[in-house]
């Protein structure tokens, strides 16, 4: 599951023991060697799309880590790229990754800023916000904020993209695997402070559908061919692409 120069069993214990900043900060050196950077096999298609949806002056990558969000709004954005993270760690590691490319001068600005995603520090200066991975972070009670959040820093017309990849089959053993993992962090969250919220289920595209709607999104489903399709024909990644067009409801 992860490259010889990956974390140890005890790395990853200890983060998971921590909260989710410093949990973070400690695998950081390492986490571009987990799977838990988004593949390019996922980031390629996404560039694609918003090269079709642009051109973009500003982006914002929503929970950036290492920059893997970045790399992509670098090649859709002319003026300026922001990501933002509440580690420390992972911002540095993108950081260090991304001075070559700046030192070249090329593309737009990068910015790196440390903040909670909801409370996001700026006002309505960006075209296009991204955001890969994230949302297991957060519980479902707090999308909402944090939608509303995302659509405060666009400006009217922005767009907020991000791939949502399709259930697992029930009965299947990916399916049991992120249920069991689920479980797990539930236990480990009621006995151990403090909490690492983490959740890969709960994530539904239905509700966050009908959230987005009541943030003040136009939302458009859009399949991703290259990463296939499940035996009934239906696409295993969408994009969502979110349009600001309106204030969220109250």
């Amino acid at each position: 599951m992860f490259a010889p120069e990956g974390p140890t069993f005890r790395e990853l214990a200890v983060q998971a023991l921590s909260s989710v900043e410093r949990g973070y900060d400690l695998l950081a050196p390492k986490f571009d060697r987990t799977p838990f950077r988004t593949p390019e096999v996922v980031l390629e298609p996404v560039v694609r799309e918003l090269r079709a949806l642009g051109p973009f002056a500003a982006g914002l990558d929503l929970c950036c880590g290492t920059g893997a969000g970045m790399e992509v709004l670098r090649r859709v954005c002319r003026e300026r790229v922001t990501g933002i993270d509440i580690s420390a760690g992972m911002l540095a590691v993108g950081r260090d990754r991304a001075a070559q490319a700046e030192r070249d001068g090329s593309g737009p600005r990068l910015e790196w800023v440390r903040a909670d995603a909801r409370a996001l520090p700026f006002g309505p200066a960006f075209d296009v916000v991204v955001s890969f991975g994230a949302f297991g972070h957060f519980l479902p009670r707090a999308r909402p904020g944090l939608f509303a959040q995302v659509g405060s820093v666009l400006r009217p017309g922005g767009r907020f993209v991000f791939p949502v990849m399709a259930p697992a089959r029930p009965g299947s053993p990916l399916y049991w695997a992120l249920w069991g993992f689920d479980a797990a962090m539930r236990i480990r969250n009621v006995l151990w402070r403090p909490p690492f919220v983490m959740y890969y289920r709960g994530f539904r595209l239905a509700e966050v559908r009908a959230e987005l709607v009541r943030a003040g999104f136009a939302v458009e489903l859009r399949a991703l061919p290259e990463l296939g399709r499940r035996p009934d024909g239906s696409p295993r990644c969408r994009l969502v692409v979110a349009t600001r067009v309106g204030a969220p409801a109250t």
